[in-house]
């Protein structure tokens, strides 16, 4: 199965095409210019290096939210299109769940943090654990499912687990929220080196394919992305009526 990958959910723009395990080429840019001057032409330098036939790809895996407004609009727009063109069936992955793929294997709870703004995060926990066949890999447990949240929560979730538990951190939060980590998180952590700390479309390819698999596959027609809250238009907009009808 040939898998093309998108992520634009956070400041990280990333662009694979995964072959069955093989990864045949992965872009990824986190520098300055915004996703909808850095995807389209991400796409097409690696359709021109790999010589990709589009036809030839059999679904598009797509960072589907939470995270940034207008990134997710952005890789939404261009996975619609592209599957509408194409006829081919979408992905939706859980970003925070794809960012904690990155770790894939190891033996720690992983705690991926996006900076959400407005002192929130965007964040989760996961475990990787060993499947009953001993040539199956890991299968991705989903200690407490992707939320926004503010930091002191999740770490809060974290503590409840017993000071035994080592945590993991990665993602753009951690920058963020460093200090605040430091100062409530009760047992032992760590932070992911910079290998592994972002969004990689790889990981949205690989965590596609096993979703694909469960039967998460939808129309690209049917396709919209899970903010996970309010946009600020929409805070207002609500607030704003609230307002009126108490005066």
């Amino acid at each position: 199965m040939k898998i093309l990958a998108l992520d634009s959910s956070g400041l990280v723009a990333s662009a694979a095409i995964v072959e069955d395990d093989i990864t045949i080429a992965e872009y990824t840019v986190n520098h300055k210019r915004t996703h909808s001057q850095t995807l389209l032409p991400m796409l097409d330098e690696l359709k021109r290096m790999t010589e990709l036939d589009l036809h030839t790809i059999d679904a598009i895996a797509i960072a589907a939210g939470p995270g940034s407004f207008t990134g997710l609009r952005i890789g939404s727009a261009t996975a619609k299109g592209l599957g509408l063109a194409l006829d081919i069936p979408i992905i939706p992955v859980p970003t925070v769940d794809a960012l904690a793929y990155n770790l894939y294997g190891s033996d720690k709870l992983i705690c991926p943090v996006m900076d959400a703004r407005r002192n929130q995060v965007y964040t989760g926990l996961y475990q990787f654990r060993k499947g009953a066949d001993i040539d199956a890999g890991y299968d991705m447990a989903v200690v407490e499912k992707q939320c926004v949240v503010d930091i002191a929560w999740i770490a809060g979730r974290i503590n409840e687990l017993g000071a035994n538990t080592e945590v993991l951190f990665l993602g753009d939060g951690v920058s963020a929220y460093r200090d605040q980590i430091a100062e409530l998180i009760r047992g032992k952590y760590s932070f992911a080196p910079a290998c592994c700390n972002r969004q990689r479309a790889s990981c949205v390819a690989a965590l596609g394919a096993v979703l694909y698999q469960q039967g998460a596959a939808e129309t690209a027609a049917a396709h919209a992305p899970d903010y996970l809250r309010l946009s600020q238009a929409e805070r207002e907009r609500a607030e704003k009526k609230e307002s009126e009808i108490c005066q």
